[in-house]
């Protein structure tokens, strides 16, 4: 909107520094580009809102995600607003004054000179929503970095624990170990029986005694479930599958940070290109606005008020092309067909 209508009127009015379009058009010029440029600061909040709820409290925000008369609903709120900041005042202006203080072919807003109403209406339309902002981006990144704080905490005290001990806690090594206790108290109780016999066969014949004894003592060193190797070998597979576990949960650790990474890092652009393209032209208008227009170069002035539509042109790019899912929903709003045609996965790549 602002590159169809705000920008080619604005072209001539710089380049011959004569406004040639009429006073009713002028006003109309003045009340969208104010209203562009405010919805779009406003729709930054309710953006960083948002994403805010959906980050601090995710199953709320995933219990209203398909209520679309809310989502409607605060989007036509973003718009009324950004009217009623500027459009009252511009079209009401000279009449509540009683005179217009614009000369003939210029074009600008009535209060342009006004100091009190341009820094409360600054207030409300950079100070405010920049602050907000930053909160709200601030405590996603906090929250992202607690989350991945507690995953790596809970990673690394598993990781340091003993393998033995977290053997003999499982099912799998009691049921191992209580197999090895019970064959040896078996094996003992078979050499103490062996030995009563051929203690009590000694004086029939003391060669088949010492046959018996050797015959006892070897079973007793022979188990028939399980011996040290086989206790060894299990405890070595539950080892192995508790390596697994982890070094599954590191990746995944990893991924989680990495992706974590970039949203703290989209944020810190998304807040700083706000501020570069908004604080120079907030700041200049409020100082413009004091001394009357003599302390300000004209150069420096214009520039900042461009950097505005900059800005409109770059928050399209930071914000809906970067997912996935704003990009399938202009891809149906622009190409319906194309959306048919081309798989869920492929979209989302």
């Amino acid at each position: 909107l602002a590159g169809a209508f705000c920008i080619p009127l604005y072209v001539p009015y710089v380049l011959t520094g004569r406004w040639i379009f009429g006073r009713s058009l002028c006003k109309l010029w003045l009340v969208v580009d104010y209203l562009l440029c405010t919805s779009s600061v406003f729709n930054i909040v309710l953006i960083s809102y948002d994403r805010f709820l959906s980050v601090t409290r995710a199953v709320a925000y995933r219990a209203q995600q398909g209520n679309t008369r809310q989502a409607v609903l605060k989007m036509v709120l973003v718009w009324v607003l950004a009217f009623l900041l500027y459009g009252p005042a511009i079209i009401s202006w000279e009449y509540i004054s009683g005179q217009s203080i614009i000369p003939t072919g210029e074009c600008y807003a009535e209060f342009f000179y006004n100091w009190y109403f341009l820094m409360t209406a600054s207030t409300l339309e950079f100070f405010t929503p920049f602050i907000s902002v930053m909160f709200f981006n601030l405590s996603i990144y906090l929250n992202i970095q607690k989350r991945t704080k507690m995953h790596l905490d809970v990673f690394h005290e598993v990781h340091n624990q003993s393998f033995t001990e977290e053997m003999e806690r499982s099912p799998e090594a009691k049921l191992s170990l209580k197999c090895c206790k019970w064959e040896q108290k078996e094996s003992a109780e078979t050499l103490d029986l062996s030995k009563s016999k051929a203690q009590g066969a000694a004086s029939t014949s003391s060669l088949d005694a010492k046959d018996l004894l050797a015959t006892s003592s070897e079973s007793s060193r022979k188990p028939k479930c399980c011996n040290k190797k086989s206790c060894k070998n299990s405890a070595s597979t539950l080892c192995s599958e508790k390596r697994m576990k982890i070094m599954s949960q590191s990746t995944t650790q990893h991924f989680r940070l990495s992706r974590d990474k970039k949203v703290a890092k989209s944020l810190a652009i998304i807040v700083g290109i706000f501020g570069i393209c908004w604080a120079p032209y907030t700041l200049l208008m409020i100082i413009r606005a004091g001394c009357h227009g003599q302390c300000i170069s004209e150069f420096w002035y214009e520039t900042s008020f461009w950097l505005l539509w900059i800005n409109s042109a770059v928050n399209p790019v930071l914000y809906p092309l970067c997912h996935s899912s704003f990009r399938r929903a202009f891809i149906k709003l622009l190409c319906p067909k194309k959306l048919k045609i081309q798989p869920h996965n492929a979209l989302q790549n």
